[in-house]
């Protein structure tokens, strides 16, 4: 698969799982796929865009979604993201309504995040593959496995992280996270479905950036 070999810390972190037997069926699962002709999103060299962007040891902050947006030209390896000159979806808009109610950050013209991949955010889907329209569609693959090893890996190994779970999905992670070195911040999932249940004025921004200044690491440019 293409993009497995990431050009930065993350590789010696992810090989012992990419030798795992679940990621070599999940190889197979997807390429079954692709000679069947069913369309997957992300592009194949997109599909681990998020540790390219964000290397292990520069990670701070980690927001976990569940699969890629399944509709064509949207997905492209980071969760709630999506290139310039696409709309920006639903879910996003919300987010970006948070943040201007939370930091006075006024909404970006671009649903493209990579500017906060950068800087340390870690937008890691639960699932880094989906079908197209068929939204869920690889939720029961050994991608979960894969993700959750990764989140497993930064708990234990990393010091003061930031993780963010938005929804009952991901929040069900909080279980792989010791929550004596890490702030796990949670609140209803952003989409226009429930974003009124508490995602709004959840201020998970400024509290991320609270916890960074106060264990002396530089904040996010949100």
């Amino acid at each position: 698969m293409v993009g497995r070999t990431i050009n930065n810390d993350w590789s010696s972190h992810l090989d012992p799982l990419f030798k795992r037997d679940s990621f070599h069926r999940l190889l197979d699962f997807i390429s079954y796929q692709k000679r069947n002709n069913i369309t997957i999103f992300p592009p194949e060299n997109q599909i681990f865009k998020a540790f390219e962007l964000s290397s292990f040891a520069k990670t701070k902050v980690v927001i976990v979604g569940q699969d890629p947006y399944h509709n064509i030209h949207q997905a492209h390896g980071l969760s709630f993201s999506v290139p310039d000159d696409v709309k920006i979806p639903p879910s996003l808009a919300n987010i970006y309504k948070e943040l201007e109610s939370d930091l006075n950050i006024s909404p970006n013209n671009s649903g493209n995040l990579e500017r906060w991949a950068k800087q340390g955010v870690l937008l890691l889907n639960s699932s880094l593959t989906v079908e197209k329209n068929s939204p869920g569609s690889h939720t029961k693959t050994p991608w979960v496995e894969f993700t959750e090893s990764v989140i497993h890996l930064l708990s234990n190994h990393k010091q003061n992280l930031v993780f963010i779970l938005w929804g009952s999905y991901a929040q069900q992670k909080t279980e792989l996270i010791d929550t004596d070195k890490h702030l796990v911040l949670t609140a209803s999932h952003p989409s226009p479905f429930s974003a009124y249940k508490g995602f709004f004025g959840c201020k998970h921004f400024s509290k991320t950036n609270e916890y960074l200044k106060m264990n002396n690491l530089q904040q996010i440019n949100w």
